[in-house]
């Protein structure tokens, strides 16, 4: 059954006023089809325009080792050349103001690039979040039914069990009058 089937059922019932459903399972019923629209609205918002894709690529590479190691290689190489290179080929003398012009610039682009990747990432552990409480909700709702299903199962055998004392009970009186009443 697809989640557009389940979705109509559950809406269909709650409509239609179901009148012999308890009130646990009428709960159920609502927080199922919030759950399929919701996931309707979570597939809506995975799909990403191409500056949210790209965001997560720089986030995901300016995050990595790769990417330190590659930039430490850079500024060794930079700082090297820059050093040690003839004096004419120089281009940017050692204070390096050129490289932290650069290095400057890297850090204001790549700063909010990241933060729109972690705003996306915190949206997702929001809705997986949820998810998760849905689940858990389902899992106490399963409980309580299981418990509920026990203590009927409790009451009939003790209700059997008080019927089979209060049928020796019957017998022993019946028993201890047939006693009494011989000679």
């Amino acid at each position: 059954m697809s989640e557009q089937d389940i979705q109509a059922l559950a809406e269909y019932l709650m409509q239609t006023g179901v009148t012999n459903l308890s009130i646990r399972e009428r709960r159920v019923l609502e927080r199922l089809a919030s759950r399929v629209h919701r996931a309707h609205l979570g597939d809506m918002a995975d799909r990403l325009t191409f500056g949210e894709r790209l965001a997560d690529q720089v986030a995901r590479f300016g995050g990595s080792w790769s990417f330190i190691t590659i930039f430490i290689g850079v500024l060794a190489a930079w700082a090297a050349f820059n050093t040690w290179a003839v004096p004419k080929e120089i281009f940017d003398p050692y204070p390096f103001v050129f490289l932290n012009l650069l290095l400057s610039m890297l850090a204001a682009l790549q700063a909010p690039i990241i933060m729109m990747s972690q705003n996306r990432q915190a949206a997702r552990d929001r809705l997986a979040a949820a998810r998760d409480y849905e689940v858990n909700l389902k899992a106490e709702s399963d409980i309580v039914g299981l418990h509920e299903k026990l203590d009927a199962l409790r009451s009939h055998e003790l209700a059997e069990l008080l019927r089979r004392h209060q049928a020796q009970l019957d017998t022993l009186l019946e028993l201890v009058r047939r006693q009494a009443q011989t000679p």
